[in-house]
């Protein structure tokens, strides 16, 4: 029995399907980057061990919070309160933990159910009023700065919260976020010569890499979950579903309205893990933390090839887009050149990545 070719069915070359793939300029851009910071800074120290954890943590840093909005904008929708939820987040666990002197575990505990209520609100506002995401979530971007701001000064009387370095130490879920891992590992990699030892001081003999953060744990992670739950199970259709054609989700069966609350939810929860790891690593809380990083990390998810209309786009693409940022910030300091460079690269790079992004999608729909 020979197989029949179904008519209205159209084949796609193998290489306009790999032209199509969302993360491919993301791949592009990281491989040009690397070879052109080989080329200007190769021999700075940028791919010495420590250099390559310096830009690994910024990476991740970046990598945390494009997660959440990447799944959020394939959902079609935009969360611009990320950076305001970061500061708000850990002002509430310094003031739980130092001010109010209960247990770290619990303020971070608090946190958390703060951030998500917070996250339920705004999609239930998105839903319930019909407003777009964009006018819902920039009104909580200046609520919950506002908020952090008095909440700091009417409990501290100053716009830094300090002290919970001391309340964390020996707590088990601090530890979850501010910890490290695979220390006794890099004291072999010393002792075999193959990373590099301090030579003075207190610290004279040890590795200068003293084990893995947490918070590059908590990014992998996230990444990982994201991108099975993207592409591996049914409520990964339903996020695509929903951002592509709502109207028509709904008709097949798809809770397009639930799916979108549980993403401003997961927004708000991976904003919460990157407060929480900065907190325990400056052991310190401050209003202005978290600054600008929503459009970081929008930019982040549409260098990852996603679109800004919804239905389309990769969490591995994310996270590539996450490593350009981390590998070009650290990339120009090593280079010498001036930070304020790197918001010139930000707004060059968005605008590149958005023509190519409606290249692919016009390749998509057949749109001239």
């Amino acid at each position: 029995m020979t197989a029949t070719t179904d008519e209205r069915v159209k084949s796609v070359s193998g290489f306009r399907r790999a032209m199509i793939r969302p993360e491919l300029g993301a791949i592009c851009g990281t491989i040009l980057v690397f070879v052109f910071f080989v080329l200007i800074a190769g021999d700075t120290g940028m791919f010495a061990a420590q250099g390559v954890m310096n830009w690994t943590l910024v990476s991740a840093q970046f990598a945390i919070i494009a997660v959440g909005a990447c799944l959020l904008m394939i959902a079609g929708e935009f969360d611009l309160s990320v950076g305001s939820m970061i500061g708000f987040a850990g002002t509430v666990i310094a003031i739980v933990s130092v001010q109010w002197g209960w247990p770290v575990w619990i303020a971070i505990l608090c946190a958390f159910a703060v951030a998500l209520a917070i996250g339920a609100l705004n999609g239930w506002l998105v839903i319930r009023t019909g407003l777009p995401s964009f006018i819902v979530t920039l009104a909580f971007l200046y609520i919950l700065r506002g908020l952090t701001i008095w909440l700091s000064i009417l409990t501290t009387r100053q716009t830094i919260i300090g002290g919970v370095g001391e309340a964390a130490k020996g707590d088990w879920l601090a530890w979850l976020f501010g910890g490290k891992i695979f220390g006794s590992l890099f004291v072999w990699l010393a002792d075999a010569d193959v990373i590099a030892t301090y030579d003075r001081g207190a610290r004279s003999g040890q590795p200068i890499i003293d084990g893995i953060p947490m918070l590059i744990v908590w990014a992998i992670g996230l990444m990982i979950f994201a991108h099975v739950l993207l592409t591996r199970t049914r409520f990964g259709n339903w996020i695509y579903a929903a951002g592509g054609d709502a109207q028509a989700a709904r008709y097949v069966g798809v809770p397009v309205d639930r799916v979108k609350i549980l993403m401003f939810m997961f927004t708000a929860f991976c904003a919460t893990v990157f407060a929480t790891c900065q907190v325990m690593e400056f052991g310190s809380a401050a209003a202005d933390r978290g600054l600008l990083k929503e459009f970081e990390a929008i930019i982040c998810v549409v260098i990852g090839g996603a679109l800004l209309t919804g239905g389309y786009g990769s969490v591995v693409g994310a996270a590539l887009g996450a490593l350009i940022f981390g590998v070009v910030q650290q990339g120009l300091f090593f280079a010498g050149a001036e930070s304020s460079l790197f918001r010139v690269f930000l707004g060059t790079i968005l605008i590149l990545a958005v023509i190519m992004n409606t290249f692919i999608r016009r390749m998509i729909t057949g749109e001239r």
